[in-house]
């Protein structure tokens, strides 16, 4: 992760936390060895908010991407995509990754319906591995 991005995540925890100056200044320097944010190394950063992690703080996960926008014979098809990738807990971007590698099309939404059937195909074929690798790893 990107230094501005750790820092970000900081502030964030810092805020959600209701830390006074005092005290995120004291945590600073108590676990990442300075004083004020803008000084923090990768390591001490890592070192902070692994300490907020500890107090509480719960990084919320990102939005997964923007749904495509595709035409209206598709849209049920996408539909069905997006219930498989939201099941695998997955972003857009991975769906478009797999557009990418399975026909060098850069986005979901440029495959026609023939295109979007394969990708569903693909998703539900992971998903079942995934199911037997949890019924694998349940059994005692």
């Amino acid at each position: 992760m990107s230094r501005n991005a750790n820092l970000a995540k900081i502030h964030i925890a810092k805020k959600q936390l209701a830390m006074d100056d005092d005290t995120y200044r004291a945590m600073l320097l108590a676990h990442g060895g300075v004083s004020s944010s803008k000084d923090l190394t990768l390591i001490g950063a890592a070192k902070v908010l692994a300490h907020l992690e500890r107090c509480g703080f719960k990084p919320k996960a990102s939005g997964g991407g923007k749904r495509p926008n595709a035409a209206a014979a598709n849209r049920g098809l996408l539909g069905k995509i997006e219930a498989q990738l939201a099941d695998a807990r997955r972003p857009w971007s991975y769906g478009h990754g797999m557009a990418k590698k399975m026909f060098n099309i850069d986005k979901i939404d440029w495959l026609n319906a023939e295109q979007l059937g394969k990708i569903i195909a693909a998703l539900s074929i992971d998903a079942k591995r995934r199911a037997a690798q949890v019924a694998r790893a349940s059994k005692p």
